[in-house]
């Protein structure tokens, strides 16, 4: 374990100071992500700034009619509550589909946001990684890439974003409230993460010295018609191969509007316009999904060992919609493939 300092902020006011004053510090809530990388040599901050006592753990509602959730609420208080439950279930159901019970009890929903990649060689400090290093390389490139992305990679990296929750996050277009020495800002959650272009070593575009205090949903929730599908090696505990939220809203037997993001494929969660506004005015059914999910994954490019997920991806996409379509939601206790 690296040495370094420690300190717990009183309030926003300080921690975001004591942020600028530190540049090669980080803040700290439930630590579940962190203290792992700082274990494995990948995180080594020269100090931690705890924000665990900040008066931000609050769910409340907007007078908009949406919902807005301070940033240490916890991933399980967030995903049992009624409001997030009876109005935006498919966010909940991508939260149960995350990690296990104890992890969910620790993790915020900001650090959520924040999580690193699960790449091996991200982990891997005795290989070479741009996300880890810049300038270094990319080891999954050539190497052992099951998992890695097939949208929206770039020649320095392929990792994948690994929250479930973000997914979720996407389809209900979030926004994400942070604040920093230059006061307070809202970035759109389609504009949060990036592709990792020519700079993978920025996940996300927070300045360093921001602090993110809330998420905000908007009312539209898509409770009636969703479903959070996460495809995996294995049925609890384990990333995804591909992830799938969905979000529709039916008239009739066709699809008055339609949201869908997939997770496990890219550098964020990913969304497709033109992919979404096909399925405008549609038939509900499986043809109509089918030729969405074909516009989705006409530019995915597979590498050595993780070809097989673009297919995985095309027949994930159809399945979830068509849960959707039929108001059968993906089961988080019992996770057979409905």
């Amino acid at each position: 374990m690296i040495s370094f300092q420690y300190s717990r902020a009183n309030n926003i006011a300080e921690a975001v100071r004591v942020m600028a004053d530190n540049p090669g510090a980080k803040f700290i809530a439930g630590g579940t992500n962190l203290v792992d990388l700082m274990k494995m040599d990948v995180e080594r901050p020269t100090k931690l700034i705890d924000v665990s006592k900040l008066p931000l753990d609050k769910v409340e509602e907007t007078t908009g009619g949406g919902l807005r959730i301070g940033a240490l609420v916890r991933n399980s208080d967030l995903a049992y509550h009624p409001l997030v439950e009876r109005r935006y279930p498919v966010l909940s159901s991508a939260l149960l589909a995350g990690a296990s019970q104890q992890l969910r009890n620790m993790a915020s929903v900001g650090g959520n946001l924040l999580q690193r990649t699960r790449c091996p060689y991200f982990y891997d400090v005795a290989t070479s990684c741009n996300k880890r290093e810049a300038g270094s390389g990319c080891s999954a490139i050539g190497g052992l890439n099951r998992m890695n992305a097939i949208l929206g990679a770039s020649d320095s990296c392929i990792a994948v974003h690994p929250s479930d929750m973000c997914v979720a996050l996407a389809v209900l277009e979030a926004k994400i409230y942070v604040i920093g020495p230059r006061g307070e800002r809202v970035i759109a959650f389609a504009d949060f993460h990036r592709l990792p272009e020519d700079m993978p070593q920025r996940d996300n575009n927070l300045n360093m010295d921001e602090l993110v205090t809330a998420i905000e949903l908007p009312p539209q929730g898509f409770a009636a018609n969703y479903t959070y599908l996460k495809v995996r090696d294995r049925l609890s505990y384990a990333f995804a191969l591909v992830s799938v939220a969905v979000g529709l809203e039916l008239d009739g037997g066709r699809v008055k509007e339609a949201r869908f993001a997939l997770g496990g494929v890219a550098h964020k969660p990913w969304r497709n316009a033109q992919a979404e506004a096909v399925l405008s005015d549609r038939p509900a059914n499986e043809a109509t999904f089918t030729h969405a999910a074909d516009l989705v994954l006409r530019e995915a490019k597979g590498f050595e060992h993780n070809t097989f997920k673009i297919e995985l991806a095309r027949r994930a996409i159809v399945r979830a919609l068509s849960q959707a379509a039929r108001g059968t939601s993906q089961s988080q206790s019992n996770k057979k493939i409905a």
